[in-house]
């Protein structure tokens, strides 16, 4: 086998891994932080302070470890999608109504 045949193994093998870890987490009813940021996509930076500031649903059960129940997350996914649309529609409205002309 020449290295560009087992370059392009690896490659397919990894995507394999990657596709059956994501079935895995979507069996899963409580993801944990690493887990949550890689089903949602999200960095964990952002996703530890979407927790600290208390803008997503989480659980620390034992004070430490940061729980989510997954049913939750995708609708707080779902709910901040219609938000984030809503305001991508008001800004636009905005730009739209407030055109002036040219520079002066």
């Amino acid at each position: 086998m020449s290295n560009e045949n087992t370059v392009e193994t690896l490659n397919q093998l990894k995507q394999q891994i990657s596709d059956l870890q994501g079935n895995i987490l979507s069996q899963k009813n409580v993801l944990t932080f690493s887990e949550a940021a890689r089903y949602t996509g999200f960095s964990r930076s952002y996703l530890y302070k979407l927790t600290s500031l208390e803008k997503i649903p989480f659980s620390k059960p034992a004070g430490k470890m940061i729980f989510f129940d997954r049913a939750e997350l995708e609708k707080w996914l779902l709910n901040n999608q219609a938000a984030h649309e809503e305001i991508e529609n008001a800004a636009s409205t905005y730009v739209t109504l407030n055109q002036r002309g040219g520079r002066s």
